[in-house]
């Protein structure tokens, strides 16, 4: 797990250098590809349920789920959330970055702030003997103290041999409610936030999820282990 996930940390460390004005969101997901195949791992989204691509790209109003196009080229003040896993000698990695491209608004970067903070406040909740309500709650918490929303249909979840397994990790909750954590697991711990009202629906493509207000979303997602000293992050660069 630690070499599968150190693949994609290391792909949010240099694919920095490339997102900018004037690229496609295809360029991305070509160059994401080529970056996890020299690397002697397989994308893991592309194939998923018939996923097309190796990167999911996410902009503005899209939460989730997005598809790379070649028309699709990013511009300045978009917010552009990337979701990409890897799978490599039967394990799985899988994190999420938000990117804020040139001029961005102050709304837009406290959006950002406070979802990848949120991240950080539940992945210090992810600890043996704790429940998953304790993440969701913390998120929760959080993130509408300070005037935004979590997405409620889109969850994190359990990771390993398989890209998700249980238990399902919701951003919402409630404190010592549901499934128990244990030590030795790894966990995908993924808040989905908006500016507006948390109320999605899916494009015609029956992936892209959007915000049903038109909204803005961030999305930061880090593979964690549960270790017996507390959270490991195995996503970081």
């Amino acid at each position: 797990m630690k070499k599968v996930n150190k693949i994609i940390a290391d792909l949010f460390v240099e694919i920095r250098d490339i997102i900018d004005i004037g690229v496609s969101t295809f360029e991305l997901d070509q160059w994401a590809e080529k970056f996890i195949i020299n690397r002697n791992a397989k994308p893991a989204f592309k194939g998923y349920r018939g996923f097309p691509a190796t990167l999911c790209v996410s902009i503005n109003n899209e939460i989730v789920h997005g598809i790379p196009s070649k028309k699709r080229v990013l511009k300045s003040g978009d917010v552009v959330s990337i979701d990409v896993g890897a799978y490599k000698n039967d394990h799985y990695a899988d994190a999420a970055r938000t990117f804020l491209i040139g001029n961005a608004s102050f709304e837009d970067k406290q959006l950002c702030k406070v979802t990848k903070k949120a991240l950080q406040i539940g992945i210090e909740k992810a600890v043996a003997g704790n429940r998953v309500g304790d993440i969701g709650s913390s998120i929760q918490s959080y993130v509408e103290k300070n005037g935004f929303n979590v997405v409620r249909d889109f969850v994190g979840h359990g990771i390993g041999r398989k890209l998700h397994l249980e238990p399902a990790i919701p951003n919402y909750g409630t404190e010592d409610k549901g499934a128990v954590i244990k030590e030795n697991m790894f966990l995908a711990i993924e808040p989905m936030v908006v500016a507006g009202k948390w109320n999605v629906r899916v494009l015609e493509d029956q992936w892209t999820a959007v915000t049903l207000d038109g909204k803005n979303s961030a999305h930061f997602e880090n593979t964690i282990y549960v270790s017996k000293d507390g959270p490991v992050v195995l996503t970081e660069g």
